[in-house]
């Protein structure tokens, strides 16, 4: 599955709704679904706050299901990250002016199983999330 939307807060509840529905066919717990909109809602915000700094632009999200593994790539053309290190510390904000906590990838790490981050400065950031469905953990 892949949609393309606009960078606009509207669009982040939009994003959570459609991976919801498009995982349902691996019969979440109520806590997996709920992570997975929770590390979706974090992936997409960073793309709007961060990476078109609360201007237009697209956000791609790919969805692929393979057995019990739910893949989802989250991925804007906007600003790009100089220092991925520095960026995934907990606390770390490039907004602080917009209250924002520096919490999203800490949150995206801590539910999912497995979070990476690619991105290149002037080009876009590209955040991959995998988390497999029916696992005790």
């Amino acid at each position: 599955m892949k949609i393309i939307f606009e960078s606009c807060s509207e669009n982040e509840a939009f994003a959570r709704t459609v991976v919801a529905a498009y995982i349902t066919r691996l019969n979440p717990t109520l806590e997996e679904l709920s992570d997975v909109k929770t590390a979706v809602s974090e992936a997409v915000t960073n793309c709007i706050i961060h990476g078109y700094e609360g201007g237009e632009g697209d956000i791609v999200m790919e969805c692929c299901i393979h057995n019990s593994d739910i893949n989802i790539t989250i991925e804007d053309y906007g600003i790009g990250i100089e220092d991925i290190e520095k960026a995934m510390e907990p606390l770390y904000t490039t907004r602080p002016e917009w209250e924002r906590s520096g919490m999203g990838f800490a949150f995206m790490e801590a539910f999912m199983d497995k979070l990476d981050v690619e991105s290149v400065p002037g080009k876009g950031t590209k955040v991959i999330l995998k988390r497999t469905i029916g696992s005790c953990g």
